[in-house]
């Protein structure tokens, strides 16, 4: 069969989905992906793994009308000439517009991933209230087109159903998106406390509580290193350059930028963080795990399923820098923790979240 793979952002699809798709692969299927990023970029990487990548025009922040409509008749297009047996798309306006376009050029196979409902469906605001009610229409009509959505964690398939947009009996929940357990194994722990955060430098992401917790930590604890890796982004609630400057002049964190592969960086640490407002499962958090990490993350939406409270980290309110830095200080006291709970990681990450038992799951709902 022909699957295509749709995403509106090309490195997430990259290195999110791609042990996915090669997955697909094996199984004799060949793989299209759509993403955001020119072909010069990407064309090769994905080669390399026998993928076609094509580019797809969509402003996956934006809220152009017009720009939508471009993106739609793109996929519309697409869809015609190439004539894909399955789709499997995530994000939000590659599953909407990428669920409806199938729908209507008679692709019946369509299976949307929600990897995390986003601020829209939690914030507050008037703006925020108009542009919940008009994704809810969408969503509603997407899962209309599809077979089977998959979900990462219960609060956003709960979201779903009760408010109306689609059944239980057509969903199915996957562990998020999975750790190669091949790439990702156990490194000695450093000798000096290190805490680290990968991700986006978006605020839901939690990122000024994390920097605001290593500077109440560096003033007491100078030599603890603090570690941040993730790439600036075009969010409305993104950190600007400016922003984060003043905590690397004054050695608050040690900023690495965007890096494709963060094993070094997960080596480096003694912790890891994702103060994080919501995730679908937040891919960073299982890495670190299956390098025997303990975390520290959110009571929040798909942070919480990562950690077993007091025995592979903690769980800490969304937004509270208190109860972050408390934790962080618990780790520097009781440094033979974070073996003892990193060790747990470890073993919660090879129990529940193996990339090759998720695959499967994804393999056998979409009947490749």
């Amino acid at each position: 069969m022909k699957i295509a793979v749709l995403s509106s952002h090309t490195s997430s699809l990259f290195w999110f989905r791609i042990d996915m798709m090669k997955d697909f692969i094996k199984n004799g299927h060949t793989v299209i992906a759509l993403g955001s990023a020119p072909e010069a970029e990407w064309k090769d990487k994905f080669r390399e793994h026998h993928i076609d990548y094509r580019q797809l025009e969509v402003d996956r922040n934006g809220v152009n009308p017009l720009k939508d409509i471009k993106t739609f008749k793109q996929l519309q297009k697409f869809m015609k000439e190439e004539k894909p047996d399955k789709i499997f798309a995530y994000q939000a306006k590659t599953v909407v517009y990428g669920s409806i376009a199938a729908k209507i050029t008679g692709i019946d196979e369509v299976y949307p991933l929600i990897a995390g409902l986003g601020s829209i469906f939690r914030g507050n605001g008037l703006k925020n209230r108009i542009v919940k009610t008009i994704m809810k229409a969408q969503y509603w009509t997407a899962f209309k087109c599809s077979n089977k959505v998959f979900f990462q964690n219960e609060d956003d398939r709960n979201e779903c159903i009760v408010n109306g947009l689609i059944k239980k009996e057509n969903t199915t929940i996957i562990n998020g998106s999975g750790v190669d357990l091949e790439k990702f194994q156990p490194q000695k722990l450093p000798d000096k406390p290190t805490f680290l955060f990968i991700g986006r430098l978006i605020k839901d992401k939690g990122i000024v509580e994390y920097l605001s917790a290593c500077s109440a930590i560096k003033e007491k604890y100078p030599d603890v290193r603090c570690l941040l890796v993730g790439p600036f982004d075009s969010n409305p609630s993104a950190l600007k350059q400016e922003e984060l400057e003043p905590y690397i002049k004054n050695g608050t964190i040690e900023y690495f930028g965007e890096q494709s592969d963060v094993r070094p960086f997960i080596s480096q640490c003694s912790t890891y963080l994702l103060p994080s407002y919501h995730e679908g499962t937040p891919k960073t958090v299982l890495e670190a795990m299956a390098m025997g990490r303990p975390i520290i993350t959110s009571d929040a939406p798909g942070c919480r399923e990562t950690v077993n409270d007091s025995e592979n980290g903690f769980l800490v309110p969304i937004k509270d820098i208190n109860s972050l830095t408390e934790k962080m200080e618990y780790f520097i006291f009781y440094k033979e923790m974070c073996e003892k709970m990193g060790n747990k990681s470890l073993k919660i990450a090879r129990e529940k979240y193996d990339v090759k038992i998720i695959n499967q799951s994804i393999i056998k709902t979409m009947g490749l």
